[in-house]
Parts: structure tokens; sequence; C-alpha cells
């Protein structure tokens, strides 16, 4: 059954569940795409973003596979496909599937960090693309908090890791700030500190994402509560990288809140940490036949929500 093809992570299930749930991302694509004039041009947007969209799968894969965030099995990635699925009218932008990318660049550096090799290129590199993503959305400036707490969790808190980080967040400011200048254009990069006050939650009720993200926040909790007792009562690498994903998913629900023109992609921040979260709840759960029924209603979910929209 499903439970059974889920538990092997062997690269032809990769390969299975990629092809699937692309089928999915152009599905929804050509409906998008056809719904204004459909040309070359429009096809090449298609290709550009399923690109890009198997780009953030990919990498997905390797943080939780590379960090063993979960046992040896598709349990988080299936759960991630499924519900970045939900996301697709809201993905298919070139900001969002571009945003969505870069913050998966960004968790990339995050957790690996439990590694000692090459400590201070790992945090360059997530204060640098942390800075890319606070010139695209600045609220995501709250998620600096993670570089730190990575710091503190797996590595020693001395003067070149904590400093790293801040020269690496700086740069794409430099430089951003440096064309506004030189092309005489300084009220764009001026903008970036006007904030507005967030929007009320209420944007969520009159949305389709309104009870995903119940579901998704009730599951995480649900997995938090069943898992961490186990996760934390033995001293080792997976103990940091679970606090971690706590953090990771508080973070996220800090910036979804805190956005104030809530739109749905701001959710897709919460998406990473928690699918991981959840895979490591159904993990723990004994019996076949409701782990089967758990990955089939999601299956079926996936593929009926597009006609709930």
């Amino acid at each position: 059954m499903l439970a059974n093809f889920l538990g092997k992570s062997k690269p032809i299930n990769f390969i299975i569940l990629l092809s699937l749930f692309t089928c999915l991302f152009l599905s929804a694509s050509f409906s998008h795409f056809t719904a204004q004039n459909f040309n070359f041009y429009s096809l090449v947007k298609i290709v550009v973003f399923l690109g890009l969209y198997i780009s953030v799968f990919f990498f997905y894969n390797f943080i939780v596979s590379k960090n063993n965030l979960t046992f040896d099995n598709f349990y988080a990635f299936f759960i991630f496909t499924v519900l970045l699925s939900y996301f697709l009218p809201i993905i298919i932008t070139f900001k969002a599937l571009i945003t969505i990318l870069l913050y998966t660049l960004f968790l990339r550096k995050i957790y690996s960090l439990k590694s000692h090799k090459k400590i201070l290129k790992k945090l360059f590199d997530s204060g640098f693309w942390l800075g890319v993503l606070v010139l695209i959305n600045p609220f995501t400036a709250v998620f600096s908090i993670l570089i730190y707490s990575a710091i503190f969790l797996h590595q020693k808190a001395i003067i070149h890791n904590l400093i790293t980080p801040i020269i690496g967040f700086l740069t794409p400011g430099i430089l951003y700030f440096t064309h506004c200048l030189w092309f005489d254009q300084l009220y764009l990069f001026t903008n970036l500190f006007y904030f507005e006050i967030p929007a009320y939650l209420s944007f969520y009720a009159a949305t389709p994402f309104y009870w995903t993200t119940i579901t998704i926040l009730v599951l995480s909790l649900l997995s938090l509560i069943v898992k961490s007792p186990k996760a934390l009562s033995i001293n080792n690498s997976f103990k940091k990288s679970w606090l971690l994903l706590i953090l990771n998913i508080s973070v996220g629900v800090l910036f979804a809140l805190l956005v104030p023109q809530k739109n749905g992609m701001e959710l897709l921040f919460i998406i990473f940490p928690a699918t991981i979260i959840i895979a490591n709840g159904v993990e723990l759960i004994a019996s076949k036949f409701i782990k089967n029924l758990f990955f089939i209603a999601l299956l079926a979910s996936a593929i009926s929500f597009p006609f709930l929209l």
C-alpha cells in the first residue's frame, strides 16, 4: 500500500512522486495561462516555472535526507508535495517561486550547520540568502533568529561565527543600495523600510486556505506533543535539529502574523518545518492501516482541492 511505498527511500519512488505532482503543477499552470491568451511566451513561462518548482523539491529532499531530519523514508517529501499543491494558485508567479526557492536555499544552510565543515561559508551564505529575501519581503528579517539559534545549538558562539552572518546579510543590501543610488532610484531602497499595520486574520476565513492552515497547525502540534518527549530525551544531533524545527515553525507563524498584505504566500514559510514535524509524528504510528488512511486522504485532497477553489 501507500505507506509501504513511501517507507522506502528509493530513487524510483522519488521520481514517481515528483512526476505525480509535476502533473498537478502542469494542470494548474495550463489552467492559469489558458485563462489568458496562451502563446509561445506562456509556454516558456510554464517551463521556467516548472524548473523552479522542481528545484524546490530537490532542495527540500536534500535538506531532509542530508541532515537526517526524518527516518529513511519519503513521508516528509510526500506531505510537503501535497501541502504545496494546495498553494499552486499562489505559487504560479515568478515572485512566489523565487521567494520559496530562496527560502529553501536559506534553510539548507541553516540545517547543515550541524556539520563542522566550512562553517564560515555556511554562515555567510545563510546571511546572504536571508538578505536577498529581505529585499523581496522585509519581514523575512525575523528568520535571522534561526541563524543565531543554529549557531548556539550546533556551533560555538565565537566572534567569527556571530559576525559572518551579518556580513552576508548586508552584502545584497549594499549592492541593491548602490544600484538604486547609481540609477537615481533611491526611493526603491527606502521604501523597504516603510511598514504597514498587519492585516486582520479574517483574511484567511474568506479563503480556501483557512481549513488548510488549521489542519497544518493542528497536525504539527499533535506531532510535537507525541515526538518531543522522545526526541528531547536523548542528547544527540537530532535533538538540536528538533529544537531548530520547533523554532522554525514558530518564527514562520510569527512571520505570517506580521506580514501586512496577506495573500496566502506567507503560509509557505510554515510548510517546510511543518511537513517534517508531521512526518516525524506519522513515523510513530504503529498501525499500517492508519498510515495508509492518512496518506490516501492526503492524496485525495491534493487531487480534489483544485476543484474546490
